[in-house]
């Protein structure tokens, strides 16, 4: 038993022995040593390197913060954007700027009756444009179109702030469609300097200012180019379907609408180079503007300015246009040369005329003056316009019953006869 019970003590003593024994392991070398510690100064190294660059980046979007916060206005809520104004200036705003006040509208103010009441009143038959071109002591002066003044009896000016004043027509002429317009110069601050249009050039970048549609779009700038110039434009003054007139005109395509009339087109210097005058109105034209040029222009106003109407030199007919007569009456009645198919045919002689000094006839075709030829009424008329003065002396070429006959005549005023 007791034998039994040792065995069994032993074998256990033997487990236990079996079951604590470890072995024991090689000593470490300096070199695994010397591993390990790097990996751990490494390690810490990289968590202090990544805390730095964690709070220098808080720090920064910190102090951004704060700027915004600091230049934010105390009413601006999140939905709101803030605006940052500019002043942004070329050389086109630099010029409207300067001239953009002497351009004025004018209102054409007539009496007007009711056609079922018979009852009258003064109303508004429709506005242009104008622009101021002198002051001189209390008076200041604007050029306009004569269609624009044409049969007003009152002209109401109104100025780029708004102000209203009592114009007075000083004249007006149909040929050249211009006209001058007195107002006090109390309210004159700016009027603009005339340039020279025979010295523009075609793609010259030009400004038009003036009133399109009435007062409501008044002060209106459109810009473009000068696309021609010298053009001829034919014209119906009196409205009967035949051309009376050549109207020597700037192309532009700059937006000239009705209202424009009479408004000032500038040049880059801030100089009037045109008083623009009419549109070409078709659906299938777009971008032609037309102005009337200051050189040809300026002669006109001084005329207008000095004695309220412009003296012609004139030879006291009535004309009709060759081209117009059936060329039976050419033959039979006028007894004119088959080859003589141009010219202007003297249908009237005023009392007391050059022409009736010079001993002009009724029928007389007239083809040459002086060494111009002639082929028709507007070609007359330049040319004695143009060309000729009161007083000067003028030679015609005239066929009459077939043969060619030459008269000189002394040029007179149209209204001294």
């Amino acid at each position: 038993m007791d034998d039994e019970r040792r065995g069994i003590d032993g074998e256990r003593e033997l487990e236990r022995e079996e079951t604590s024994w470890q072995p024991i392991p090689p000593a470490e070398t300096k070199q695994e040593k010397k591993r390990r510690s790097g990996f751990w100064m490494g390690l810490l190294g990289g968590i202090i390197g990544g805390l730095i660059v964690w709070l220098v980046v808080m720090f920064a979007s910190d102090s951004t913060t704060n700027e915004v916060q600091v230049n934010k206005p105390s009413n601006l809520t999140e939905t709101q954007h803030s605006q940052v104004p500019m002043d942004i200036s070329t050389e086109i705003t630099d010029v409207v700027d300067d001239v953009a006040s002497a351009v004025v509208g004018i209102t054409n103010i007539q009496t007007v009756q009711d056609f079922w009441s018979a009852r009258t009143s003064v109303q508004e038959a429709g506005s242009g444009s104008g622009v101021l071109y002198k002051k001189d002591g209390d008076k200041a002066y604007i050029v306009t179109n004569h269609h624009v003044v044409e049969n007003s009896e009152q002209l109401e000016v109104s100025f780029d702030d708004g102000t209203k004043v009592e114009g007075k027509l000083i004249g007006s002429d149909l040929w050249t469609d211009l006209a001058v317009v007195e107002i006090d110069s109390k309210h004159v601050d700016t009027v603009v300097e005339f340039g020279d249009s025979d010295a523009l050039k075609r793609g010259e970048s030009v400004i038009a200012i003036g009133n399109p549609l009435g007062l409501g779009f008044a002060g209106s700038v459109t810009v473009g180019v000068i696309s021609g110039k010298d053009r001829s434009i034919p014209m119906d003054l009196n409205k009967d379907g035949i051309i009376d007139w050549q109207a020597d005109v700037l192309q532009t395509d700059a937006a000239i609408n009705p209202g424009n009339s009479g408004g000032a087109l500038i040049n880059m210097a801030g100089q009037l180079i045109g008083i623009n005058s009419m549109k070409i109105s078709q659906e299938t034209v777009e971008g032609i503007g037309l102005a009337i040029p200051i050189n040809i222009a300026l002669p006109i106003i001084e005329h207008l300015e000095e004695t309220g109407q412009v003296n012609r030199p004139t030879m006291g007919v009535s004309l009709l246009d060759l081209q117009q007569i059936p060329s039976q009456q050419q033959q039979q009645t006028l007894n004119l040369p088959e080859d003589v198919t141009e010219g202007v045919v003297v249908t009237e002689i005023m009392p007391n005329s050059p022409a009736l000094a010079a001993g002009v006839k009724k029928y007389d075709t007239i083809v040459q003056l002086d060494e111009e030829k002639v082929t028709d009424m507007v070609a007359l008329r330049k040319y004695l316009y143009n060309k000729k003065e009161i007083g000067d002396q003028l030679k015609l070429k005239v066929y009459r019953d077939g043969k060619p006959v030459e008269l000189e005549m002394v040029l007179k005023d149209g209204n001294t006869f």
